[in-house]
């Protein structure tokens, strides 16, 4: 693989070892260690991905407030439109990161991704500095006047979409790149890779944090354009910083070998086409052939009928070999995973809803004529990881690998699963917060008065928000290493865009599971718990439900993980 030079006495070649093996640099060239990758390519991407959710979190953490000011619509509309975008958008990187992954390579489809970035945000700074095509049809709503036409509201969504589209590619193949530059098979890269991941957050946060301080306050105060073309700067700077870095990038070979969806699918369709066979011709077939590992053979067995020839097998259909099917087996150990984690993402989906409108409802004064924005308590979420997520890094990591030998300290499964226990906590402290405001409520006669401040403090809401950002700290943070480590090499972008689809699934899960409480309690002739008028409605109820479906999804999710096998014992 290395080049060779002529070769005499005392004329050494260059260190095999300092070739990283699976990895090429942009020309194609084989790359050295001490020349690539590393935390001197990470910072270069972690840079981009600080600038690129400042972009994102500048249009998506405000827009349920554009959508009912310059554009008109009702409160159901926008919050609707909000979750149908948010889910959309979480859901797109499972397609960019099977184009990634299949066709372009990451470093390609994240430079034409942040091209359509650039792209949408300037359509989307247009749309919203449009002047009316119907003349002066201007409307008052909700405290605001809307002057938009069909066609601003049309080229805005369209904008808007565009947005989605592009993060869809953006997302997945970002992180995984920065992930790809350390050497997993190096003991000292695969500790740094593991902190790469609490770090990578770390910088995400910083850059939301960023966002709900400056941006909400432009768009609120100063102009959406202005609010809507910083962001589309900041993309256009990200892309520069990306490309600064391309001589130290290193790119993962993609080999000649067949699609890995068409190995996996070969598997299943082998298995199926031999699922009469016998267990004793199973045994036979593996032992034949180098018995499988033992405690994976015995994980989904069905699977190892695709070891087996059809009796009408022809010349040219190839059989699937043992690495097939543990690689198919691989895949599949995933789901039970991320089926047990939806319940946190539904959890999830209430921080920036009705968190924001219990807030709405208290006292926001923080000095005589000066409210605080309720929906500002978000920044405590993102405020809290950034400062645990280096103690987690610095000192719970070195202190646990003392007792557990292990280079991340504790299992990925094990810390995903303290966050979710650490959200079950979050629910039931929310519950017994907005108990105690619709109790201070019923004591000042407001139940009726909807409009009225309930006279309580918002900073009761804080406590919730920073379980909310330590559960964050666990859970966010493990399942982004977990799916990016657990999936074949080949699928390292599709398993970021699976750990992404989790809270897009979850966005529109909590969508319906409010939408079907809504209408059954409307049908029996009760108040809706989400009642306009707050002081009526029972959120408490909602949190202590989503409680609840929290304890039992952790229950569920303890056996699997317990039963879970990893990929690379050396990574858990």
């Amino acid at each position: 693989m290395a080049t060779s030079h002529h070769e005499t006495a005392g004329v050494q070649t260059p260190l095999l070892d300092d070739v990283v093996e699976g990895a090429v640099d942009y020309k194609g060239l084989p790359v050295h260690r001490s020349r690539s990758g590393g935390w001197r390519s990470a910072w270069f991407i972690i840079g981009v991905e600080v600038a690129e959710r400042f972009a994102y979190y500048g249009i998506s953490c405000n827009l349920i407030t554009f959508l009912t000011g310059p554009l008109g619509q009702s409160t159901a509309t926008a919050a609707e439109n909000v979750n149908i975008w948010s889910g959309t958008a979480s859901l797109l990187p499972l397609l960019g990161a099977f184009v990634a992954d299949s066709f372009l390579g990451r470093y390609r489809t994240i430079v034409f991704a942040s091209l359509l970035y650039i792209l949408g945000l300037g359509l989307l700074t247009l749309s919203a500095v449009l002047p009316s095509l119907t003349g002066s049809d201007c409307q008052k709503f909700n405290q605001s006047t809307s002057c938009s036409s069909q066609f601003q509201v049309l080229f805005f969504f369209f904008s808007l979409y565009l947005v989605a589209v592009a993060q869809g590619g953006h997302k997945p193949c970002v992180q995984a790149f920065g992930a790809d530059q350390f050497d997993a098979s190096d003991p000292e890269e695969c500790k740094a890779k593991s902190s790469f991941f609490n770090w990578w957050y770390f910088s995400l946060c910083f850059g939301t944090t960023f966002t709900l301080i400056l941006l909400i306050y432009i768009q609120d105060n100063l102009s959406w354009g202005l609010g809507f073309g910083i962001p589309c700067i900041a993309m256009v700077l990200a892309l520069f910083i990306f490309l600064l870095g391309t001589r130290t990038y290193r790119c993962s070979i993609k080999g000649d070998e067949e699609s890995p969806f068409v190995r996996i699918g070969r598997v299943f369709v082998a298995a199926l086409r031999n699922w009469r066979t016998t267990p004793s011709a199973i045994t036979s077939e593996e032992e034949s052939r180098g018995t499988l590992p033992h405690e994976s053979s015995e994980q989904f067995k069905f699977l190892n009928k695709a070891l087996l020839a059809p009796d009408d097998l022809k010349e040219s259909r190839k059989v699937c070999t043992v690495a097939e099917v543990e690689e198919a087996k691989s895949v599949l150990r995933l789901f039970p995973i991320w089926v047990t984690c939806l319940a946190y993402a539904v959890v999830f989906a209430q921080y920036s809803t009705f968190f924001t409108k219990q807030g709405a409802t208290m006292d926001r004064t923080i000095a005589p004529g000066l409210d605080i924005p309720a929906a500002s308590l978000q920044t405590f979420i993102s405020i809290t990881i950034v400062i645990f997520v280096p103690i987690y890094d610095r000192i719970f990591v070195p202190i646990a690998r003392v007792f557990t030998r292990k280079p991340s300290g504790i299992t990925m499964l094990q810390r995903i699963g303290i966050g979710m226990f650490i959200s079950i906590i979050s629910m039931v402290v929310a519950a017994l917060v907005e108990m105690k405001r619709l109790k201070t409520a019923k004591d000042y006669g407001l139940l009726d008065m909807p409009s009225a401040t309930v006279p309580m403090s918002i900073w009761w809401l804080v406590p919730q928000y920073l379980l909310a950002g330590l559960a964050d700290v666990f859970t966010m943070v493990g399942l982004q290493e977990f799916f990016y480590d657990q999936v074949p090499n080949e699928l390292k972008s599709i398993g970021l865009a699976l750990y992404l689809s989790i809270f897009g699934v979850g966005s529109f899960l909590s969508s319906f599971l409010i939408s079907a409480i809504d209408d059954a309690t409307t049908w029996a002739g009760e108040t809706s718990w989400f009642s306009t008028n707050l002081n009526r409605a029972h959120l408490d109820y909602f949190y202590w439900l989503l409680g609840g479906i929290s304890v039992v999804e952790l229950a569920i999710y303890l056996y699997f993980a317990k039963s879970y096998i990893y990929n690379r014992a050396g990574t858990v």
